[in-house]
């Protein structure tokens, strides 16, 4: 897992629409890096619909709303249209990003141990760096959460 005060790694994915979408594309913004286990679950609709909410105060404070995922461009492209999402939701089926920011692991769920994406956000400055890691978040809580330390 990456570590406040360390250079976010450079990414190209394809968002909903086929676009490449690059970390490099919103230098001078901080950026909201999440990265959530699968669309259109209860937990992962929660947390996006939270987002959601409130993406108007993140743009206000010039910061880009990001999440990732396993899940294929055009599950992502459902999952927005399905909840009126205006994030960029990013896919990453090969898990290069999100090996890369070490959110791949053992996760435990009803006495079985599997591997997949640990429920975790970046906040990531204008210049790169990762300002502040969030792991284990709540999906509820999450957006809020963050705002809270934009207005720190």
């Amino acid at each position: 897992m990456l570590n406040a005060g360390m250079k976010a790694p450079e990414f190209t994915l394809k968002d909903k629409d086929g676009r490449d979408v690059s970390l490099s594309d919103f230098a001078g913004k901080r950026v909201v890096l999440y990265f959530y286990p699968k669309d259109s679950t209860p937990g992962c609709t929660r947390q996006a619909l939270a987002f959601a909410a409130l993406y108007e105060r993140f743009r206000e404070k010039n910061v880009e709303v990001v999440g990732i995922s396993r899940d294929s461009e055009a599950s992502h492209q459902r999952f927005a249209d399905k909840n009126s999402l205006p994030l960029i939701l990013l896919s990453d089926p090969e898990l290069e990003v999100i090996k890369a920011y070490g959110v791949w692991q053992e996760k435990k769920s009803y006495g079985k141990t599997t591997m997949g994406v640990v429920r975790t956000t970046f906040l990531i400055s204008p210049d790169g760096v990762i300002e502040k890691v969030m792991e284990k978040v709540k999906p509820d809580t999450n957006a809020a959460d963050l705002l809270e330390i934009l207005d720190q």
